[in-house]
């Protein structure tokens, strides 16, 4: 991890709003490493080493290779413009922890869903969370190296989404297209605000 030098721990004097973004998802579909790879500030992890405990209840497919898991929260930042910056608040995957998601998405502006192809199914239960909380979301499909490789979509229609949803690719260990995901969640969000506004005022 590169040291974050002084510079790099104020907000420009030009930075006018500043947002609450919940990156969410599954166990193990790369949460912790997208907030990592984008935030400029060294982040924030919450992660404990697994343990026998966790054998029978973290379904470890596709993630074998795993030794930590976050429980309670990873915290980035990230200034996407010279006017607004981003604060990440990335949730643990695993349901027992899901407790903790109405404090973390209190004043929250939207929410960054990451999933996995190669276990779709693992998103449903969190798609239904956000849905009961009414929260604005976008989906980022990290892709693994041995991840099928299906369309927009394809996708849109395997997890119902809403022909409005964004959904993105990216790898979740690199910046720009870790970051492309985020503003298109933002411009989602803003153009939905926008949509209510116009609503409300005819």
């Amino acid at each position: 991890m590169v040291s974050v030098g002084s510079a790099d721990r104020y907000l420009p004097d030009t930075v006018q709003q500043a947002v609450k973004i919940l990156v969410v998802g599954a166990f193990g579909v790369g949460k912790t490493t997208l907030v990592g790879s984008v935030s400029e500030i060294e982040p924030l992890r919450t992660e404990e080493v697994m343990t026998e405990a966790s054998v029978g209840v973290d379904d470890l497919a596709c993630t074998d290779t795993k030794t930590t898991t976050t429980v309670a929260m990873d915290f980035g930042r990230i200034t996407l413009n010279s006017r607004l910056v981003l604060y990440l608040f990335g949730t643990p995957g695993q349901r027992r922890f899901w407790d903790l998601w109405d404090g973390l998405a209190e004043g929250a502006l939207g929410v960054l869903v990451i999933v996995d192809t190669r276990r779709l199914e693992d998103s449903f239960d969190v798609l239904e969370q956000l849905e009961l909380r009414g929260l604005p979301f976008a989906v980022a499909v990290n892709q693994f190296p041995d991840s099928e490789v299906y369309g927009p979509e394809e996708l849109r229609r395997a997890l119902d989404l809403l022909p409005t949803t964004p959904v993105v690719m990216c790898d979740a260990r690199e910046r720009t297209p870790s970051v492309n995901s985020l503003i298109s969640l933002v411009e989602y969000v803003l153009n939905v605000g926008a949509v209510r506004a116009r609503e409300t005022a005819s």
